[in-house]
């Protein structure tokens, strides 16, 4: 199977787009925002003021628990931010957590999380240009001094490269890691029942005993804990950046 730069899976390429290759990537991260679309369609669907339903009821639950967590870390008046951070935390966890169906995790392909970076990094320079105006914003980069305007540019450009990356490296290592124990795993269980001659060893060694257990104790940590807690750092570095850049 052809894979594009970033490694992901090419599933098809469009001719009449001059061959625009279609990677796994797409197709899952769009396969998720439709899944998450469906699913606040259902959750709203039919609200009341009284005698609510157990969805709504959820519904209301996500609805305050988002609210708190904006309001905690940015404070009240960057609760129209709501909608993107929670947007983004719900994208992030369930395109990791996609692995787990034998899906490609857009998360572990570079050019999605560094885009939603790059929409971060946006929203970053918009806010310290309404705050600040854009003589503001410019002489920002000469403080203290003059000479630290270089060193200050690269640091606002790297931004979103060090959002991007930190969330991709630790998806991405999570998938190697758990791979590689896999496959020593099943060497050792194939070298551990080698050792009983004829049939019944070969018959043993081909029976992945020692890869029952193992590999989904480190699905707890690598697959869901690893994914929600991605997901929480890239959304807390989100709200932490766009609230400093009004000061």
């Amino acid at each position: 199977m052809n894979v594009d730069i970033h490694g992901a899976p090419i599933l098809f390429e469009i001719p009449i787009l001059g061959g625009i290759p279609i990677s796994e990537t797409l197709v899952v991260t769009w396969g998720v925002m439709l899944v998450l679309t469906l699913g606040c369609i259902w959750l709203t669907h039919g609200l009341k003021v009284r005698d609510i339903s157990r969805r709504q009821a959820v519904a209301e639950f996500l609805v305050t628990t988002a609210e708190n967590f904006v309001r905690t870390n940015m404070g009240e008046a960057w609760l129209r931010y709501v909608p993107f951070v929670s947007a983004i935390f719900a994208l992030s966890i369930c395109s990791s957590l996609s692995s787990l169906l034998g899906l490609w995790a857009p998360t572990a392909d570079v050019s999605t999380t560094l885009a939603w970076a790059v929409v971060v990094f946006v929203i970053i320079t918009y806010t310290k240009i309404r705050s600040n105006g854009i003589g503001g914003y410019l002489k920002g980069f000469c403080d203290p001094i003059f000479l630290m305007a270089p060193f200050n540019v690269l640091g606002e450009i790297f931004t979103p490269i060090s959002m991007a990356f930190r969330h991709f490296g630790n998806i991405v290592s999570g998938t190697v890691i758990t791979a590689l124990v896999y496959a020593a795993l099943l060497a050792a269980n194939h070298a551990l029942f080698s050792l009983i001659p004829g049939a019944v060893g070969q018959l043993l060694g081909a029976i992945p005993f020692l890869s029952v257990g193992v590999p989904a104790v480190l699905s707890l940590y690598f697959d869901w804990f690893s994914s929600f807690m991605q997901a929480f750092i890239f959304c807390m570095l989100t709200m932490m950046f766009i609230s400093s850049a009004a000061e």
